[in-house]
């Protein structure tokens, strides 16, 4: 390993990137699906590259699973920890079990004789098992990133079901106080930390995820649709994600009812897909069955097509097919999909809230409308679908944002962060980054 950081801090060695309740090789479209899981696995990923030992813990979902997978690559390991049923159990069902999961990790450094120099939590439930790490090994640096977090959830939750719970709004509350350093997404993020929790600002550091620009990229247009199934002469608009009630779902399905209603030719060229959840399942969970009947209700069978959640392998294929992208999301704190649709040159209408503020550029790279607004979502849909020209400078100017956020430049700064955050705690650690055993295959 020979890299090293531009701060000039003492380089680290081995890094512990906690994600309890769902892990990086994860199925994205699922209900715990989503941004975070590729966050983690490609900063792990980028991280290894630049010559760290990165173990990733998350929590066993089945009992058939290896207990260590080494797909994301060089010095990155995916170690699966049992801690509760096998079945896979919702956040809060979780809280009994992290005792467990701290435990497992424990194990696993003591088996493996190898110490962290840095602790990375992503989420509460693992910013709660950091601290007991601490407790366990002494201090550790940690590093903090909450990806949602709960008093925005319920000041967008409908009723009391789409809320946080008091648990998790406590345990966040801990980790802000306990934590090192906390890495916020956007600076609206880093605002909601300041003005909700109290954060010290001086902890927190504001980096965006990142994308894999050779990953998602701009392709055939035709081919793509051809692979993919989906018609070669319609105009497509495409969601990708949770299928949960703050994705704002049911906003595109009164827009697409509206826009049919007001230009009847587009209407017969339009295909909406969407991409996320189980739509075929034999027993739908609530959202996907009150989706599907809202489709019914507004009579959009024909063009709105439900088709599961895919693998991340095929995401640029479906963001190269469509002529645009929709967020109409209630809340993200940045929004993963946006900027991965952006990397395959696809214009964005996306809800003005958290970090799609910061990401779209409207009029530029594409349009923001205020959340729950199908009105306004019909008239910028009827005004792309109907423009080539606008879809194709918003496309090209879209990618041309996105490289902004290549993970090489992101993983820099993560690197950065963490040697300044360590450096305390390094102090007398006088071997380099060179003299870092590596990795046996285990």
């Amino acid at each position: 390993m020979n890299d090293s950081t531009q701060s000039g801090q003492l380089p680290l060695c081995r890094v512990a990137m906690l994600s309890v309740h769902t892990g990086p090789l994860a199925q994205l479209g699922g209900s715990k699906t989503g941004g975070m899981n590729v966050y983690v696995r490609e900063l792990s990923r980028a991280l290894g590259k630049r010559g760290l030992l990165v173990d990733v813990f998350t929590r066993a979902g089945s009992d058939e699973e290896p207990r260590i997978r080494t797909e994301l690559g060089q010095n990155v390991r995916v170690i699966y920890v049992p801690a509760g049923p096998a079945h896979t159990a919702s956040p809060d069902g979780l809280i009994p079990y992290l005792d467990d999961f701290a435990t497992g990790v424990c194990h696993f450094a003591q088996e493996q004789a190898i110490r962290y120099d840095l602790l990375h939590s992503h989420y509460w439930l693992s910013g709660l098992v950091a601290e007991q790490l601490c407790q366990l090994w002494g201090p550790v640096p940690v590093v903090q990133m909450y990806h949602t977090l709960g008093h925005m959830k319920n000041q967008i939750a409908q009723d009391k079901s789409q809320g946080a719970s008091q648990a998790r709004i406590e345990g966040e509350e801990r980790i802000i106080r306990f934590a090192n350093r906390l890495i916020a997404a956007t600076p609206a993020e880093e605002n909601q930390l300041i003005q909700l929790y109290a954060a010290d600002p001086a902890k927190i550091t504001i980096i965006p995820p990142g994308v894999d620009l050779c990953h998602f990229r701009p392709q055939s247009r035709s081919e793509v649709r051809r692979q993919l199934g989906l018609p070669p002469d319609q105009k497509i608009a495409l969601f990708v994600g949770r299928i949960e009630p703050l994705k704002g779902i049911d906003t595109i399905l009164h827009a697409t009812r509206l826009l049919c209603d007001k230009n009847p030719a587009l209407a017969e060229q339009l295909t909406v897909a969407i991409v996320g959840g189980s739509p075929w399942a034999a027993q739908l969970d609530a959202e996907m069955a009150r989706l599907q009947a809202l489709r019914t209700q507004l009579k959009l069978e024909r063009i709105v097509r439900f088709v599961g959640a895919r693998q991340q392998s095929v995401l640029p294929d479906f963001y190269s097919a469509a002529d645009v992208v929709l967020m109409p999301s209630h809340y993200e704190s940045f929004g993963m999909v946006g900027l991965e649709a952006m990397a395959c040159a696809a214009p964005l209408i996306a809800a003005q809230v958290g970090g799609l503020a910061y990401l779209v550029k409207d009029g530029v790279t594409g349009f923001l409308i205020p959340p729950r607004a199908p009105g306004e979502l019909a008239e910028r849909m009827n005004l792309l679908l109907s423009d080539e020209l606008l879809r194709w400078q918003m496309g090209r100017a879209a990618r041309k944002e996105a490289r902004r956020y290549g993970w090489r430049i992101i993983a820099d700064r993560v690197l950065d962060l963490y040697a300044t955050t360590a450096a305390p705690f390094l102090a007398g650690i006088s071997a380099a980054i060179e003299s870092c055993e590596d990795y046996s295959v285990v």
